[in-house]
């Protein structure tokens, strides 16, 4: 009886993990996280936290 029921247990994860699976890739969740990420200066690759320019901007130019 009790491998029945952790043999049903495991098929019923199984079938959410593949549901789970399909529905992620174009989720709307995960395109807001990756246009939350900063953008990183083209000159000297840090991370930009702000919409000005880089500091490595403001010192030289």
């Amino acid at each position: 009886m009790i491998v029945k029921i952790v043999t049903l247990f495991l098929v019923g994860i199984a079938v959410l993990a593949m549901f789970g699976k399909f529905r992620v890739p174009g989720s709307d969740a995960a395109r807001r996280l990756a246009q939350r990420r900063p953008g990183k200066c083209p000159r000297c690759g840090r991370y930009k936290l702000t919409r000005g320019p880089c500091d490595c901007r403001k010192i030289q130019g």
